[in-house]
């Protein structure tokens, strides 16, 4: 039988878009058809939205992003104020980019392993598989495990997602798993130092899940630390509220496409008049007929007073081909140069004291 050190050998590149200058292809793929228009289009939509130094940019990321390669681009990102909060689920921020930021890696699986002929076999090496990549799951129990240390240390009492993943990054700050250090960069740490909130509304399934539960079961009754939902959606709404010119860029759907969609509603309910997203664009393998909302339209979305149709497009592919165009077409255009950050970290920590509208 192979072994797991044979399996665990060719980590995952992250693609690094400031090395691959996409302008010229994009410009080209705008004069064709089909999905290359859009992408091009997408691409164009984006770029307005980073010019636009009024709009506030929120980056909402589903599936799995990070073990694919593309953790350096979302770095990339945060760090060039391209991005100015975050949406996600669990899963990319914790078990993958926290994971990674940890010292792991995810790594390429063999071609004979991708529709499941070896998983048999996977699970008595404990080698968890992503479609064609591995993670070591005695490596994500120490994850888990480092979750739930940073839960330990905090004051028992309910906290939003974007406190927690703060907390997250200054562990790591602490423990100098930091490129200063000789460490890869990571989106918790890069957040973190750009005061870029990380809400991840589903927070409890995923790595931090199952720090929460040896938390709670480690403290027998006493007073714990605990996710506060509501508190989640309230400091994102109060984003849109202090910054009304807002755009999306989505990858993926599922809850954070809701989530960070939902907060315009959540304004009007609050007696705030603010205008729909001005921008959205979203990359998304999901078909539109089941009526699901990942693969919702975003002019479907206007119909519930949420996004305006003006500048929005759909990109159906998959975000490790589409995404790197998209990104790297505004980044080499110089879109974000004029931007500075917009630190709605900072601006939720100062006003958490302040009663909501």
């Amino acid at each position: 039988m192979t072994t797991k050190k044979e399996l665990l050998t060719t980590a995952v590149k992250h693609i690094d878009i400031t090395q691959h200058n996409v302008v010229a292809l994009v410009d080209a793929m705008a004069s064709m058809a089909y999905t290359s228009r859009d992408t091009a289009r997408a691409a164009a939509i984006y770029e307005r939205m980073l010019r636009d130094t009024e709009c506030g940019v929120i980056l909402c990321l589903a599936g799995s992003l990070v073990s694919a390669g593309l953790q350096k681009l979302f770095v990339e990102l945060v760090r060039r104020n391209m991005v100015d909060a975050i949406v996600s689920t669990g899963a990319n921020i914790v078990d993958q980019d926290f994971f990674e930021a940890l010292g792991f890696r995810h790594y390429i699986a063999g071609d004979e392993y991708k529709y499941g002929n070896g998983d048999a076999e996977l699970r008595e090496l404990m080698i968890d598989r992503i479609y064609d990549t591995f993670i070591d799951e005695e490596e994500l129990r120490i994850c888990d495990e480092t979750t739930q240390k940073v839960i330990d240390s905090l004051e028992p009492r309910p906290y939003s997602s974007r406190e927690i993943i703060r907390e997250f990054g200054a562990y790591l700050k602490a423990n100098g798993r930091t490129p200063e250090k000789g460490n890869n960069d990571s989106i918790i740490l890069a957040a973190y130092e750009k005061d870029v909130p990380i809400f991840c509304p589903a927070f409890s399934d995923c790595s931090a899940g199952f720090g929460f539960v040896a938390h709670r079961h480690a403290r027998q009754g006493k007073a714990t630390v605990s996710i506060d939902s509501a508190k989640d959606f309230d400091e994102l709404t109060q984003l849109k509220i202090a910054n009304p010119t807002t755009g999306l860029l989505m990858i993926g759907g599922g809850v954070p496409k809701n989530f960070a969609q939902d907060i315009v509603v959540a304004a009007e309910v609050l007696g705030a008049d603010v205008p729909m997203h001005k921008y959205a664009v979203q990359i998304t393998v999901a078909d539109v007929r089941d009526g699901a909302l990942s693969g919702s339209t975003l002019k479907e979305a206007s119909s519930w007073g949420k996004v305006d149709t003006m500048f929005e497009q759909m990109v159906y592919a998959e975000a490790t081909l589409a995404l790197p165009l998209v990104a790297g077409y505004a980044l080499h255009k110089g879109a974000a140069a004029e931007r500075r950050g917009k630190q709605w970290g900072r601006v939720l920590e100062r006003s958490k004291e302040t009663p909501t509208a």
